[in-house]
């Protein structure tokens, strides 16, 4: 354990000494006419009708809600399922939902939930330059098209 902790100090030291703590990340690929390419095969496939935003988020709303509506900066409680066009689920929360501030999600939720009320629901339709961009995530490869089944439970 102290040969381990003493390796990471040393390499530590020498990176920091060298000025080559920073880490390249390859370029950011463009992956928006592919990605609209596979949401409206998709919407077709499934016989879906979408809106689709200035932002390129298309969104279904299966019930628009009748409680409080949120905007960016709003905390909120929801229920989701998140999945891929090809069915695979990625994550999904309890039926009681998650809560957190619009303004600390990927920019398909921030803008995404603002289209609901609360007891909404429906469908995001998230491209990746609304969701994780280029690199890969855990469980996400890079340039991945998100689906979100969504239920806006509260307005906090």
């Amino acid at each position: 354990m102290k040969k381990l902790l003493f390796a990471l100090f040393a390499l530590t030291l020498l990176v920091s000494c060298t000025g080559s703590s920073d880490i390249s990340l390859p370029p950011a690929k463009d992956y928006t006419a592919e990605n609209d390419k596979e949401i409206t095969d998709y919407l077709t496939k499934n016989n879906l009708t979408a809106t689709k935003s200035s932002t390129g988020l298309y969104y279904i709303i299966t019930e628009p809600g009748t409680g409080a509506k949120p905007t960016a900066s709003s905390k909120v409680t929801v229920a989701y399922k998140g999945y891929f066009t090809n069915g695979n689920v990625f994550d999904k929360s309890g039926a009681e939902g998650i809560s957190f501030p619009l303004s600390e999600v990927i920019k398909g939720w921030t803008e995404g939930i603002t289209y609901f009320k609360e007891g909404g629901s429906g469908v995001l339709l998230i491209p990746s330059h609304l969701g994780y961009g280029s690199y890969a995530r855990t469980g996400i490869p890079a340039g991945s098209v998100l689906l979100f089944d969504v239920k806006l439970i509260k307005v906090n």
